[in-house]
């Protein structure tokens, strides 16, 4: 309780200009934990014994025994892979971009909004210290110069200066750190996308091109 009337009484002495801190502040820890939460999940999805024995099942020429292997997997890696080889046949390049893209938005939400609070807080911060100097000056020069109401504008300016701050380096440690796991998904999703294309190219120019069947292709039956 005692703490709790600390953060209050402090927040009423930052002036108007911390009620949109505090709104900027409740997005951060909002968007952060759902980015933990989900990147936390998919590290639980990954599956890199099951897209080894993909790629191997590629490399021996047996497609079908990969299409089979990629089936119902959370992994993104392997979902890529998997899409890429039920549209081989249209066009295998397109497919794998359509199915990266589509993994690395996901990786990459709310990205742009830890972005602009990194930008935006310490800007609502600075907007705090000039209305608090403001506030201050309006004392200055007075007959009846009361220092209590100079130095409760410095102290707006100052305590809107330090939320700000805080929020840009809460939500700055963050953004990096997620902006480059998405770096890194999307060079997994470039390097597993560019050895599905050689493998499957590789086997149609050696005439394996009929080992390459859908799964929801029915065989043509034997004469």
């Amino acid at each position: 309780m005692m703490f709790a009337n600390v953060v209050v009484t402090v927040f009423e002495k930052g002036g108007v200009i911390m009620y949109p801190i505090a709104i900027a502040s409740l997005v951060a820890v909002a968007v952060v934990g759902e980015r933990t939460i989900w990147w936390l999940r998919e590290r639980m999805k990954r599956d890199p014994k099951r897209l080894e024995q993909i790629l191997a099942a590629l490399e021996n020429g047996d497609f079908l025994a990969a299409a089979t292997l990629s089936e119902n997997s959370q992994d993104p890696i392997i979902r890529t892979v998997h899409h890429g080889l039920n549209h081989h046949n249209s066009s295998l390049q397109g497919a794998l971009q359509v199915s990266a893209g589509v993994e690395l938005q996901k990786a990459g939400r709310f990205l742009g909004v830890m972005d602009t609070l990194v930008t935006l807080a310490p800007l609502l911060g600075l907007l705090g210290t000039v209305t608090g100097i403001m506030a201050s000056f309006k004392f200055v020069g007075q007959s009846d110069l009361a220092v209590d109401k100079v130095s409760g504008g410095i102290g707006e300016a100052l305590i809107a200066t330090a939320f700000g701050l805080g929020i840009a380096i809460f939500t700055l440690i963050p953004f990096n750190y997620f902006s480059g796991k998405v770096a890194r998904l999307q060079f997994e999703l470039e390097t597993a996308a560019t050895n599905v294309e050689v493998m499957v190219n590789s086997a149609k120019q050696q005439g394996f091109e009929t080992e390459i069947i859908r799964r929801d292709r029915p065989r043509t039956p034997a004469a």
